[in-house]
């Protein structure tokens, strides 16, 4: 999936479907948070990863689903290319996300403060407790 697809709002759209997705779900809303947070959604290289329909209850809604275990293996091959701190966030959330295995020691280390916060608020996030500004 490119950016095509969400060709009147772009981002916002694609950023609502991903959510409109995950919700309910408090590890899949957790995960999601977290690769929009950190501008995931804004590479064509990730967003291919990402499978869209339309709602079957009101036949309106746009969802999307991120496949994370591709991702996961695109990353492990070099065939999607990011920094050491892109990494970590996304194997973070792709384990929040679907229990793919992380080596937290290697994870947590060297993460900025911005993406420390962003890492605690999906823990939160995953166990419960939404952030107050996120509406799901």
């Amino acid at each position: 999936m490119t950016s095509d697809q969400f060709p009147e709002s772009g981002l916002a759209s694609l950023v609502a479907a991903v959510r409109a997705g995950a919700a309910g779900l408090y590890s899949l809303e957790a995960a999601c948070e977290l690769v929009i947070g950190t501008g995931w959604l804004r590479r064509d290289d990730f967003t291919c990863f990402i499978r869209t329909g339309t709602s079957l209850t009101d036949g309106v809604t746009e969802l999307a689903c991120i496949d994370w275990q591709s991702v996961i293996a695109s990353r492990e091959t070099g065939l999607l290319p990011c920094s050491s701190g892109e990494n970590r966030i996304l194997r973070l959330a792709a384990s929040i996300a679907a229990g793919i295995p992380v080596d937290l020691n290697d994870a947590l280390s060297g993460l900025d403060q911005a993406s420390i916060s962003l890492v605690v608020r999906a823990v939160r996030h995953a166990n419960g407790q939404r952030p107050d500004q996120t509406v799901f």
